[in-house]
């Protein structure tokens, strides 16, 4: 079979490795002139398979008023004359519960521990430099009642499968020397973490441009038209018949659009609604210099991720947060960068020189392709050859393998291996 996939990030490039896996002809088409140069280019880089629960919750409504009034707020809404922006808003408030929260993160684990096992097999059986390291995760807490709060909502989180344990700061100094309360920083205001030693990290790009490696080794059977603007899908009978591009058009038997944020702009005029709209995340990659975290550490309260990523060029951390409800524009906001800056230098001080100008620390900014619910969108739609993988937020990357088998089984007709109810077109 022929199949045509509509973008090369995670996504994207996932779903095309499947394809190929199962004996398809595979054409990726990217706008850009490379492999994951959007959204996956420079995301947290931890693969956080324990940490899928949903923006959407109920403690976050209350802070949404103080937020709205900070300019260094985690999450930052600036309104615009754009319908869209205010569905997701109002649809985000309404998945604001205890019971919606709860039924999503059940959802995402399902997703993400499939994802971490085929990410073992896949480093297991492919030769692929992404900076990969399975080091655990701590997520730390400055906030004596938010530990608290974390290690009651330890038990629901074993339930579904994670394997966490509770540190008190001695315990987490010892786990993360980096976090010594005498050098200041993180450590000098440490309430407890919370420590799971299954999480990973890597890098995203490196991980994309591996992959269009291996797969570009295969042609003819997989081919890459970059550069390559997609202008609208061409159907008949309900049936996608080509895409016409920038380049002309390009028939296949079967499309997939996995192309983040837009993907809800390609299908609409087919009829169909993908409720997905980009959140503005921004990050730093930092040379370390100094004294600097070996585990990925979370700040529960800022919501920024600091990341360790071993380079050829030496060690570097890997500094992301934010999110930005405010449209589509891909520039970066000098603002949030300097945000953090100052949050690197306050949470590891000694870790990387802060005083550099900012050009010098790789700063990046995508647009996370959110649902209001926190949950993709996978497989088949109405349009009976049109599939879709689109919808991740910011855990495109812990999910892209999942995902991309998902999408790859959706399209030969093959019984997905988990369950994936609330995880489809409509559902």
């Amino acid at each position: 079979m022929k199949v045509c996939v509509l973008g090369a990030g995670v996504a994207g490039m996932t779903t095309a490795y499947f394809l190929w896996t199962a004996g398809h002809d595979v054409t990726v088409v990217e706008r850009n002139a490379g492999v994951g140069l959007e959204t996956s280019y420079a995301n947290g880089g931890q693969l956080s398979y324990s940490y899928v629960a949903p923006l959407a919750g109920p403690g976050v409504l209350p802070k949404v008023p103080p937020w709205l009034l900070k300019r260094d707020a985690p999450l930052r809404f600036s309104p615009r004359l754009d319908f869209f922006q205010w569905r997701f808003c109002v649809q985000f408030v309404l998945a604001c519960t205890a019971a919606q929260s709860e039924l999503t993160t059940s959802r995402l684990l399902r997703l993400s521990f499939y994802s971490r096992r085929l990410m073992h097999e896949m480093v297991q059986t492919e030769t692929l430099d992404f900076d990969y390291v399975r080091n655990g995760k701590l997520v730390f807490y400055s906030d004596e009642a938010a530990y608290r709060g974390a290690v009651a909502a330890m038990d629901y989180q074993r339930s579904l499968g994670c394997e966490q344990e509770a540190l008190e700061p001695q315990a987490c100094a010892a786990l993360e020397p980096a976090l010594v309360p005498a050098g200041g920083g993180l450590g000098a205001r440490l309430a407890g973490g919370i420590h799971t030693p299954s999480e990973e990290v890597g890098d995203c790009y490196h991980f994309c441009v591996g992959l269009e490696r291996l797969l570009m080794a295969r042609s003819p059977q997989v081919r890459f038209a970059l550069g390559t603007q997609v202008q609208r899908l061409v159907t008949e009978r309900r049936r996608v018949v080509a895409v016409d591009t920038s380049s002309g058009p390009i028939d296949a038997d079967a499309f997939v659009v996995a192309a983040g944020s837009v993907s809800g702009r390609l299908v609409k005029p087919l009829g169909l609604r993908l409720p997905v709209y980009p959140l503005k995340g921004y990050s730093l990659t930092l040379p370390v210099t100094g004294r600097s975290p070996h585990v990925s550490v979370t700040d529960a309260k800022r919501k920024v991720v600091y990341a360790p990523l071993e380079t050829p060029a030496g060690p570097t951390l890997r500094v992301a947060g934010m999110a930005d409800v405010a449209g589509w524009s891909q520039e970066p906001d000098p603002v949030r960068l300097r945000q953090l800056v100052a949050e690197a230098r306050a949470a590891f001080p000694d870790a990387a020189d802060y005083d550099a100008p900012i050009a010098s620390m790789a700063p990046w900014c995508g647009l996370r392709p959110a649902t209001p619910l926190g949950s993709p969108i996978l497989g088949a739609t109405p349009v009976g050859n049109l599939f879709v993988n689109a919808g991740h937020g910011a855990l495109g990357w812990t999910l892209a393998l999942a995902s991309g088998r998902i999408a790859a089984d959706a399209i030969a007709k093959r019984p997905s291996e988990i369950p994936l109810d609330g995880l489809t077109y409509g559902s």
